[in-house]
């Protein structure tokens, strides 16, 4: 038994070593996540409510955006083609994906956007941790412009002829649209290179592609319905097999994830790390981005989910929007 792990080991971090090689070309919704930390002082006398003395505000790269940031600090060379708005926020997002090595000559801005901003406001006493207390969202609208959704399809053709794989990251916020998936599915078809797909509410219009990570909601969204742990096994076989995917991989929180692959029985994963997460926010960017990366670098599906879930076991243990990075993903395969 001591020599199979060994094993699994050593293949596992011989694929982390290889995410350099690969680049990685991401599609979707960019968002720009906000967290405002603050103490409370008094209960304010307008209202019953707390008075909360502002500390300060971190913005980071959420959505599409925050897969991108992962898949950089993996070491992948990463692209990212998405909009954002000429403002504060849009500003904030290309400054810190260029920082972190993010190639953004697609992320088209433009004045007639306005960028999706998701606001977490995080209280608590002067000396306790701070505690999300409410979300305010700017959701920004679907870009319509001739000229920006010109530029965005010119940029993704552009993109994929180079890219070792594909990431499609749908928030609802209508950045992918149907002639910009048929671009990505002819380049699937021609070149073979690897698609996922992670898509909060139109998974069933992305078919035939090589993968998908939906969690459970979703899941239940897909089929109108809610499902218990053993219904969720026949729902993940038939879904894959709606979708003509290769495999699916179901995540399910702290009970891990569960992998529904053709030809093959389902494989459940047990979740790693601490059985209480500190901040599940941006959680599933971080599985898919190591799943693709895995898969990029010809592993199996079955190894590619397990590296996913040890990548997810880390992230969720730090606070707000976060990513893993290569070095502490092999160090985390190490101590297992």
């Amino acid at each position: 038994m001591a020599n199979e792990r060994t094993s699994l080991q050593e293949r596992l971090v011989g694929i982390v070593r290889r995410f350099p090689q690969q680049k990685v070309l991401v599609v979707g919704d960019a968002v720009a996540d906000q967290f405002v930390f603050g103490a409370i002082s008094r209960v304010s006398r307008e209202a019953p409510v707390f008075i909360l003395r502002h500390e300060y505000t971190e913005t980071t790269p959420g959505g599409g955006a925050n897969c991108a940031m992962n898949l950089a600090s993996l070491g992948a060379a990463v692209s990212l083609v998405s909009v954002a708005g000429e403002d504060e926020a849009g500003n904030g997002l290309r400054e810190k994906l260029s920082g972190a090595g993010v190639d953004c000559s697609g992320l088209i801005q433009s004045s007639t956007v306005k960028t999706t901003t998701k606001v977490r406001i995080l209280a608590g006493e002067t000396h306790s941790t701070r505690q999300q207390v409410i979300r305010i969202d700017y959701e920004g609208e679907a870009p319509t412009g001739v000229e920006v959704r010109r530029s965005l399809h010119e940029s993704l053709l552009s993109q994929l002829k180079t890219v070792d794989a594909v990431i499609i990251s749908d928030y609802n916020y209508g950045v992918v649209n149907e002639e910009m998936v048929a671009a990505i599915r002819e380049t699937a078809a021609t070149r073979g290179i690897t698609v996922l797909v992670d898509s909060r509410f139109q998974l069933s219009e992305y078919a035939g592609f090589t993968s998908a990570t939906p969690n459970e909601e979703e899941v239940e969204t897909l089929l109108g319905k809610s499902v218990t742990a053993e219904e969720l096994v026949e729902a993940g076989k038939d879904l894959r097999r709606q979708l003509g995917l290769r495999a699916l991989l179901v995540t399910s929180g702290s009970r891990g994830m569960t992998l529904f692959e053709e030809g093959a029985e389902p494989v459940h994963i047990d979740a790693v790390g601490a059985r209480e997460p500190v901040d599940v926010t941006g959680a599933g960017d971080t599985v898919i981005a190591a799943y693709t990366l895995a898969l990029a670098c010809d592993s199996s599906f079955s190894d590619s989910a397990k590296l996913a879930n040890y990548a997810g076991g880390l992230v969720v243990m730090k606070r707000g929007t976060a990513t893993v990075t290569a070095d502490e993903l092999i160090a985390t395969l190490e101590r297992q």
